[in-house]
This record gives structure tokens, C-alpha cells and sequence, in this order.
């Protein structure tokens, strides 16, 4: 009798033990599993049928990933201010993409941040990926046959990349289809401009001084280093791409940028004390304002990016 209550002792002992252990073991998971607990922000803030950049860095001209509408919900995973303004490194399921976006559009704003290497990763990766597309070109080029010479690629093509066709001899270079069809736009512009919409001739009257600056040809812009192009989009969830653009400057703080579509048609945008102020279009005029750069929606799918350097040529 006695050897069995001396093992029932030792029994209880043990089981009181193993309840210790998984209590320990209890409180030790559950914190584990709070703090994994993703940080959730909702898209907000937007205007009316607009939709929030997710950039590949934090800057207003960070390359786009995707575009979220109001009411995605997203993973924040921290916010760092860049230059005065905050900016949130975000994933996204649907569509799936990682990249930033203003705070200012996201709700709650997670107080945490991201690391430095992280950002400049970040913003590495954006321009290891410019240098790459530039490498595998010329990689192209060089391993063409070389008895035979480089083919220029077309027009719009090359306005797009912002690249210059080398000629295989030095003579005189001949006016593009592209560079053609940006002057006549100008100038069919301008003459609407001048025209009453009466259908009346006005009167000759003395011309205001004004500044045009024009769009350079294309061979001799991009010999010296850059070309007036800006960020555009003409439908629904096109990812923006490159237009040319001529500027008609009309003082200081006023003037009237012209957009070419890659693939024909113009669209005039006016600028009045400092910022956008219409279009030549019928719908909708909106816009949102990144530090100098004008984000500018027109009716329902055209979307425009201007710097005043491009405006105002600051």
C-alpha cells in the first residue's frame, strides 16, 4: 500500500509539471503570433474615379508597378519621410505588386518604418533595371551582322524609348514621320487658337510677346542629352508611357503644353498662376499636386504628368 501511494505522488508531480510546460509554451507562441500580424491600410482620399500610383520607389517619378483604386486594402509595411513628404512601402494581392505610395492616401498610416538599405534597395533596383534594358540593346546591336548596317527603329518607337537612330553615314538626316506629324499638331493647335469659334475671321491684332519652345528634332535633342517628353496614359489601366509635348509660354506663370499620342491626335493642356487650369477636352479636369510635379486627370481615362520645369521651364 505504501509503494502505491509513493507512485501516485510521483505521478501527480509529473502531470502538474507537463501542465506547467504547455501553459509556458501557451504564452510564449500566442505573443509570437500577435506581432505577426500584418499592419492593414485602405486606399482613401482620392478624387472621383482616380486611381493611387504604387511606384517602384518614393518619388512622384518613381516608375508605376500598378494602380489601386479607393477602398484597396493593402499590407503597410512602414512609412519614411522622404524630402517633407511620407511615403508607405505597400503589397498589394490584387493585383499583386510591392512598391510605395503617398501616406496622405492611406488610412491607418503605420508608424513604423522602413530600414535605409531597404528604401535604397528600393530605388536601386529601379535603376539597375533602366541600366539593364540599356545594356541588352546594345547588346543586340553589337551582335547584328556587321557587314550589314544597324536598322533604325520606326519613329514612334524611338520617340517612346527616347533613343537616336545612328545613321550608317554622315549625311544630312531626313525629317521623321514623328517629327512631321508633332509640328503639323502644333501648328493645327495654334490656328484653332487664333480662330473664333464663330467661324468669323478676327481682325488682325498686335501679337503679346510670348516664348514658344518648341520640341527639338529628335536626332539633335537627343544628341544633347534630353527631349521635352512627359509621362502619359490615354485608356483605362494603360500603364503610362512617353508623349512629346511642345510648351507655349505666356508670361511667368502662364502657358499651354501640347501632348502628342504615340499613336496620333494631340491634347492641349493649359497652366494658369502656376497650375493646371483646363484642357481643350469636353470631360472632367482634375489634378493632384507630388512637390513641383502636376498629376492631371482628364475625363474618365487620360492622365497626364507635368513638372513645372516642363511648364514654366524652371
Amino acid at each position: 500500500m505504501k509503494r502505491r501511494t509513493v507512485t501516485l505522488r510521483k505521478s501527480l508531480h509529473a502531470l502538474i509539471a507537463a501542465a506547467s510546460l504547455l501553459m509556458a509554451a501557451w504564452q510564449a507562441v500566442v505573443p509570437a503570433h500577435a506581432e505577426e500580424a500584418p499592419f492593414i491600410s485602405i486606399v482613401t482620399g482620392l478624387a472621383p474615379d482616380d486611381l493611387l500610383n504604387v511606384r517602384t520607389k518614393p518619388s512622384p517619378i518613381g516608375k508605376t508597378e500598378t494602380r489601386l483604386a479607393a477602398g484597396a486594402s493593402v499590407r503597410n509595411l512602414g512609412c519614411n519621410d522622404i524630402d517633407g513628404h511620407q511615403w508607405c512601402k505597400i503589397v498589394s494581392d490584387n493585383p499583386r505588386a510591392t512598391g510605395w505610395a503617398p501616406a496622405r492616401y492611406l488610412v491607418p498610416v503605420n508608424p513604423a518604418a522602413v530600414s535605409d538599405a531597404d528604401q535604397q534597395a528600393d530605388a536601386g533596383t529601379e535603376d539597375a533595371g533602366a541600366a539593364a534594358d540599356a545594356n541588352t540593346t546594345g547588346d543586340r546591336v553589337a551582335a547584328a551582322d556587321p557587314a550589314q548596317p544597324p536598322l533604325a527603329p520606326p519613329a514612334d518607337l524611338e520617340a517612346r524609348l527616347g533613343r537616336a537612330a545612328h545613321p550608317a553615314a554622315p549625311e544630312t538626316p531626313m525629317k521623321s514621320a514623328a517629327d512631321t506629324a508633332m509640328q503639323d499638331a502644333y501648328g493645327l493647335a495654334l490656328a484653332a487658337a487664333e480662330t473664333p469659334s464663330t467661324g468669323e475671321v478676327a481682325p488682325p491684332a498686335a501679337q503679346d510677346p510670348q516664348t514658344v519652345a518648341e520640341l527639338p528634332h529628335q536626332s539633335d535633342a537627343l544628341a544633347g542629352g534630353g527631349s521635352i517628353e512627359i509621362p502619359c496614359a490615354r485608356n483605362v489601366g494603360q500603364p503610362m508611357t512617353r508623349c512629346a509635348a511642345t510648351v507655349l509660354h505666356k508670361g511667368t506663370d502662364k502657358a499651354e503644353v501640347t501632348v502628342t499620342w504615340p499613336d496620333g491626335g494631340t491634347r492641349v493642356i493649359s497652366f494658369d498662376g502656376g497650375r493646371p487650369a483646363g484642357s481643350d477636352a469636353q470631360g472632367d479636369f482634375r489634378f493632384t499636386r507630388e512637390g513641383s510635379l502636376s498629376m492631371i486627370r482628364v475625363g474618365v481615362s487620360e492622365r497626364f504628368e507635368i513638372t513645372d520645369a516642363v511648364a514654366f521651364g524652371e
